[in-house]
C-alpha cells in the first residue's frame, strides 16, 4: 500500500503474534528532531488466546506425564494465519493516526513532527529556518566572531612582551610530570629550562651527556 511506503523509513514495528501481550503497535519518529510518537496498541485476540491455549493444554496434560505440543502448535498456527491481514489493518490504522502528528516536506520528503514544521511556509524548519530564531543566532555569531577577533588581538599586543626566546618545559625531566611552562616543576620542585652545568668547569653539558665536553669530568 502506497502509506506503507512513505512510512517505510521513519518506524518501529513493535508488533506481537503470539503470548498475553499479544497485539499491534507502531512507533513513528520524526525525521528532524528524532522525538517518536507511538500508536494506540491494539490488542490481538487470536494470539492472546492461542497464548492462553498453549499454557493451559501444557499444564492439563502435565499433570498426566504429557505434552500439549500438537495443540499448542494448531493454536499457534490459527493465530499466526490471521496475523499478516489483521497487521496490515492496524498498521493502516497507525497511519492515519500518524499523519495527524507528522508534516510530509514537500521540498525534502521528509515527516517531521509540528514542533520541527514551520507551517506558515508550508516547509519543514531545516528547509524554512523560523526567522527570528535565524536571526537571534546570526546576533549571537556575530558577537562571537567580534569577540574573537577582540580576543586574538589583545593577545597579538601582548606577544610582544613573551620571551620567545626563553627555553621551557613542558614535561619535568625528572618526574615526567605536566608543567605547562612553568620554572619550577609543581610535581616535584625540579628547576626547569636550566642547562646542566658541569661542576668541574661550569661549562654547560648537553642533556644526556655522561662527561662534561670541555674538561671530561664526569655527570
Amino acid at each position: 500500500m502506497s502509506s506503507e511506503i512513505y512510512f517505510s523509513n521513519n518506524y518501529r514495528d513493535m508488533c506481537q503474534e503470539h503470548g498475553t501481550g499479544a497485539g499491534f503497535q507502531f512507533e513513528f519518529h520524526c525525521n528532524r528532531c528524532q522525538d517518536t510518537w507511538r500508536s494506540p496498541f491494539e490488542a490481538y485476540a487470536s494470539g492472546r488466546v492461542a497464548g492462553w491455549v498453549g499454557k493451559g493444554v501444557s499444564a492439563a496434560w502435565g499433570m498426566f506425564g504429557r505434552t500439549g505440543n500438537g495443540v499448542s502448535s494448531a493454536a499457534d498456527g490459527l493465530a499466526g494465519a490471521g496475523f499478516g491481514n489483521a497487521r496490515d489493518a492496524a498498521f493502516q490504522r497507525a497511519i492515519n493516526n500518524a499523519q495527524g502528528h507528522f508534516n510530509r516536506c514537500p521540498r525534502c520528503t521528509h515527516y517531521v513532527c509540528n514542533r520541527c514544521w514551520n507551517a506558515g511556509q508550508g516547509l519543514c524548519l531545516s528547509c524554512a529556518p523560523d526567522t527570528a530564531a535565524e536571526a537571534l543566532a546570526a546576533q549571537q555569531r556575530g558577537l562571537n566572531d567580534m569577540v574573537s577577533d577582540r580576543a586574538y588581538a589583545a593577545g597579538q599586543q601582548n606577544a610582544q612582551s613573551f620571551d620567545v626566546n626563553a627555553p621551557r618545559q613542558l614535561v619535568c625531566p625528572q618526574c615526567r610530570t605536566e608543567t605547562h611552562g612553568s620554572p619550577f616543576c609543581p610535581g616535584c620542585g625540579h628547576h626547569l629550562a636550566q642547562a646542566e652545568r658541569c661542576t668541574g668547569c661550569n661549562a654547560e653539558v648537553p642533556t644526556g651527556s655522561a662527561f662534561c665536553p670541555g674538561c671530561g669530568t664526569r655527570r
